[in-house]
């Protein structure tokens, strides 16, 4: 990760995968949002992010407001906000409805409100956070660029575009979501991104960045021959 511009986050709510990548420092950040606490199996949010505060209270972390109306999420904001400096509050850029939450996003920026605004797919989308926001206020504009690719049109024209919106003001920084796998982390570094947030898998991935390919020929057989040994089959 030492060569990397782009800051790395572990996404996921699993506390102690959390608590165990901020140790060993792994990781730059922490995103979670609602599907990955419930895969998780958290019970208690608020008990859930106070731990994690307490657990890494110098790393950002990312909590998400449940609600799909603007006056709670406003209320769900300002209790998160308070569970640290380092707490981003995530409001999507839309709520179920396709309503835009943009009035609230230039609400709280106003007020100084660390924000990372999530579930944004348009080049449109990226315009409107940055001209509603707060110039200097630290902001995370998530595009899901994984999810954009998984129908099949290449995110990287809309990311590297997003790139050059989201820098013309103080503050904002773009973040590559919805990373599938190793290769996007250099493909996030290359474009200038200034975060992508990763899986485990692909966070436990990284120490091969810049690895010597001729070598996994032999680490691939070497792979074989353990689960031929471990499986008993026989062809003779």
């Amino acid at each position: 990760m030492k060569d990397l511009k782009v800051q790395v986050f572990a996404d996921g709510a699993d506390i102690e995968q959390m608590k165990s990548a901020y140790a060993n420092k792994e990781v730059d950040g922490f995103t979670t949002n609602p599907s990955l606490m419930a895969k998780a199996g958290v019970k208690d949010y608020k008990q859930f992010a106070e731990e994690a505060v307490k657990e890494i209270p110098d790393a950002s972390i990312s909590f998400e407001v449940f609600a799909d109306d603007m006056e709670t999420m406003r209320k769900e904001a300002e209790i998160l906000m308070n569970y640290g400096k380092n707490v981003f509050v995530k409001i999507p850029v839309v709520n179920t409805k396709g309503e835009s939450l943009i009035p609230l996003i230039k609400e709280l920026s106003a007020e100084n409100v660390q924000l990372n605004v999530t579930a944004v797919y348009t080049i449109e989308q990226v315009k409107e956070i940055v001209d509603a926001v707060k110039e200097g206020v630290p902001t995370y504009v998530s595009v899901f660029a994984g999810r954009i690719a998984d129908t099949g049109v290449d995110p990287l024209p809309l990311m590297k575009e997003a790139e050059k919106v989201c820098h013309s003001k103080d503050g904002v920084m773009l973040l590559w979501a919805s990373c599938r796998e190793l290769y996007n982390v250099i493909q996030a570094d290359e474009i200038g991104c200034d975060i992508i947030t990763c899986p485990g898998d692909v966070v436990k991935k990284i120490p091969n960045i810049g690895r010597d390919v001729n070598e996994l020929s032999v680490d691939t057989v070497k792979g074989f021959a353990k689960d031929i040994e471990k499986s008993g089959l026989k062809i003779l």
